[in-house]
């Protein structure tokens, strides 16, 4: 599989190291072997070779802070703008693991449909482009028969969208509710030790969980873009974020916390969504909702089915690696489903 690699940071480094350490399992057990022929990233070059570049030589490039620092091959070319590799590239799939822009999803989102027309499948891990453009980008892809799979958006590697859409096909999902920003998850678990909010938002960005900014994560609007993937993805339901009853951890005081733990109950960031339109909230849950007894920066979501009632699933929600085996995980399934 031919694979371009646009953004190089964090989650596309994860995935390149995964690709290294299980080079010889993916093949003897999936038959899977991936050729990086283009990364891109905004301000530290482009690399393109469509006969596949060294991954050891790229991982060692960006560590020295630029792919100028790629050594000098035959094929190896630099510095093409995104638009010309994705079309040079000769790429099977493209990987958006770009920075996330919420507010108009782009460029990401023009390479996705570039990629699109070219006739390359696309997996995203930045959540703007889903959040913004889902049906632009379902529809582009159906058009172009091509795969459009973007597991990393909501759960990083914990597989949300494939258990709603692939486990439990044929169930009827009425509603999907869960903890899908592990900042503030962390940060209520420590503000129920008695820690002062300022105090917990400290620590939190000193661990490197919040920006220097949190405003996205404490005031619920990294969790209301991924309730709004979900929405698109489950329901088809034609929201926005601006669509969201959306609130976050902001709004509650220690007092707060206190009053919840003596009813016998814990405050959790909830981000819900329904056929009908969604919310994200800070909420009092029973301490016997499974929701309730997750803590940390771990996730979870809760769908609920006709068929099965409440199904639960909790797992990591962000990282180098756990991202990273998002963009793998969805990788194998366009292999697995026979479209490579």
């Amino acid at each position: 599989m031919k694979i371009a690699l646009i953004g190089f940071g964090t989650v596309g480094q994860g995935f390149i190291e995964i690709l290294k350490e299980k080079h010889a399992l993916l093949a003897a057990v999936y038959g899977f072997s991936a050729q990086i022929v283009a990364v891109a990233t905004h301000s530290r070059g482009t690399l393109m070779d469509p006969h596949g570049l060294d991954l050891d030589a790229l991982m060692d490039a960006i560590s020295q802070g630029h792919l100028g620092n790629y050594p000098k091959a035959d094929g190896v070319v630099r510095d093409l703008p995104v638009e010309k590799i994705i079309d040079q590239c000769g790429a099977d799939v493209l990987l958006e693991a770009s920075w996330t822009n919420l507010k108009t999803g782009q460029p990401a989102t023009d390479y996705c449909l570039r990629a699109f027309q070219n006739g390359q499948h696309v997996v995203l891990a930045n959540k703007g482009p889903v959040a913004l453009h889902y049906q632009q980008l379902a529809d582009a892809a159906r058009a172009a028969k091509k795969s459009l799979r973007f597991e990393g958006t909501v759960m990083a590697g914990t597989p949300s969208l494939t258990l709603a859409k692939e486990a439990l096909a044929g169930c009827t999902i009425s509603a999907a509710k869960g903890i899908l920003n592990g900042s503030t998850n962390y940060m209520l678990t420590e503000m129920e030790r008695g820690i002062d909010y300022e105090d917990v938002m400290d620590d939190a960005k000193a661990k490197g969980y919040l920006e220097a900014d949190p405003t996205a994560d404490v005031g619920g609007w990294d969790a209301a873009s991924k309730a709004v993937i979900l929405a698109r993805s489950l329901f088809g339901a034609d929201i926005g974020i601006n669509d969201l009853d959306v609130s976050g951890i902001d709004v509650l005081s220690a007092d707060d916390i206190a009053a919840a733990q003596a009813a016998g109950e814990r405050y959790k960031l909830i981000a819900e969504v329904t056929p009908q339109g969604g919310s994200v909230k800070a909420v009092r849950l029973p301490l016997a909702d499974p929701l309730a007894g997750v803590g940390g920066t771990t996730n979870a979501i809760t769908f609920e089915t006709d068929l099965l009632g409440p199904v639960t699933l909790v797992g990591a929600g962000a990282g180098r690696r756990e991202t990273g085996f998002a963009l793998l995980a969805d990788v194998l399934a366009i292999r697995r489903q026979g479209f490579l």
